[in-house]
């Protein structure tokens, strides 16, 4: 089963780099501060627990990593100061919520909570505190950030017209081709796939409670590969991690007791409970997914194609066509006409693009209809099924952006650009008034702000 957060490496292919390259940084020495910022430390054990926690969560980085750390960690204690100044409150919903997030994440990735503190060497109490203390000073922090983009004025057309005097033609944006685009769709006959799925899980079932094993038949027949090539084993998870639907009926399940049929977006699914810890669980499954007939595709594709038809000759207007014809309710009532589901945007670049449905369209002018396709909408994890034709409404060849037809675009990135100076001055400003006293024992660090060189402690 796909999870909707990604796994990591297991912890034990983490212990032991990150030990022995621990032992070198510090030549033994267990804890101490290693800067100050103000009136606020970053100790030894700061550096080494957000090290961990970049592990346990499978980031890496192409710098030394703990070089990294201790800046970004030094960048936050400015602004976690000047948020203070600032009277900045803590959003506790968001702290809240981003703090399960990560206790999910890293007693999945680690397998447990006997795990969790075996990796990090403390109680889960004390890291859930630890956790929650530096998700609250993060709360300040970004807060304090977007305080400082704030003070960047709202912009005129006079200041984006400066912009663009004020730049080599080669260093102004590209804006890519983009399409607009209307489509007719047709699901194929989802009950009866749905069905199909159902009656050969309950043969699954069937067979499993008759003496067969889980473990081979979902090595056989499971469509969810992660798990199949496993016997169809999870691991030991937190139950927030899949859907609410699956946890629900797996926590409800006792060990050794097979499931009726649970369906999700995935598709659907058989489970049998392994192993249970408070919200966390073990479980094998069997995920199968609606599979649709060529006679389903062909049924589709010649009713599309016979709308298509009666398009190109003038006898049916597209936006009619979908309005009466197409099975996709969130493009039917607008002639349809598609938009992007994140943005609303009406305007897609290639990689904005179903595949399959810039395959149909990359070779069509403006008011050609495609012919028919199988393609993915947008429901669910993958999205599902259905054939359409899809009408070019609309193409914006890829330009150098200029002030007249691409005003927005280029406003936001001026924006951007102004507020990512307004943070930069304002960390170079702190940084040069404020005391900093960093250990040389990280002076070999290439840190990408220079005015740290000048903080070093003087022996």
């Amino acid at each position: 089963m796909n999870m909707k957060i990604y796994l990591y490496a297991a912890a034990a292919a983490l212990l032991l780099p990150f030990a022995t390259a621990s032992a070198q940084k510090y030549n033994g020495v267990i804890d101490k501060t290693v800067a100050t910022v103000g009136g606020e430390v970053i100790t030894i054990s700061d550096i080494e627990d957000e090290v961990r926690m970049m592990r346990a969560q499978g980031m890496s980085s192409d710098r030394n990593v703990r070089c990294e750390v201790l800046e970004r960690s030094m960048e936050s204690k400015i602004f976690l100061m000047q948020a203070r100044i600032d009277s900045m409150a803590v959003n506790e919903d968001m702290v809240a919520g981003e703090l399960n997030q990560r206790i999910d994440q890293i007693r999945t990735s680690l397998g447990g909570d006997a795990e969790v503190e075996k990796y990090f060497g403390k109680p889960l109490y004390k890291l859930r505190a630890e956790w929650k203390e530096a998700l609250q000073n993060q709360s300040l922090t970004q807060q304090e950030q977007s305080q400082v983009a704030s003070t960047v004025p709202e912009l005129t057309p006079y200041d984006v017209k400066q912009y663009l005097d004020s730049v080599e033609v080669e260093d102004l944006p590209m804006v890519p081709i983009k399409y607009q685009l209307s489509q007719v769709c047709i699901y194929p006959d989802r009950e009866a796939a749905k069905l199909a799925v159902k009656e050969k899980l309950l043969g699954l079932r069937e067979r499993i409670i008759a003496g067969e094993k889980f473990s081979t038949l979902a090595r056989i027949y499971s469509e969810d590969p992660g798990s199949a090539r496993k016997g169809g084993e999870l691991g030991m998870a937190s139950k927030s991690i899949f859907w609410p639907v699956f946890s629900d009926a797996a926590m409800s399940l006792k060990p050794g007791i097979i499931s009726q049929i649970v369906e999700t977006p995935d598709g659907f699914h058989i489970i049998e409970v392994l192993e249970k810890k408070g919200d966390m669980f073990n479980a094998r499954h069997i995920l199968i997914r609606p599979q649709y007939t060529n006679a389903d595709r062909e049924t589709a594709f010649h009713k599309l194609d016979s709308l298509r038809n009666e398009i190109n000759v003038g006898a049916l207007p597209f936006p009619l066509a979908a309005r009466f014809y197409s099975e996709d309710p969130a493009t039917k009532t607008n002639g349809g006409q598609m938009a992007d589901p994140q943005t609303g945007s009406t305007y897609f670049e290639i990689d904005q693009l179903k595949p399959q449905d810039y395959a149909a369209i990359k070779n069509l002018k403006e008011g050609e209809v495609s012919e028919p396709v199988e393609s993915l909408d947008n429901e669910g994890r993958n999205g599902n099924t259905v054939y359409k034709i899809i009408r070019v409404d609309k193409i914006i060849p890829a330009h150098t952006a200029t002030f007249k037809d691409d005003y927005s675009q280029i406003m936001q990135q001026v924006r951007m650009d102004m507020q990512i100076k307004a943070i930069d001055k304002f960390l170079s400003d702190k940084i040069k008034s404020t005391r900093i006293v960093i250990d040389p024992m990280y002076s070999d660090c290439q840190f990408d702000r220079p005015e740290w060189a000048e903080k070093f402690k003087k022996d």
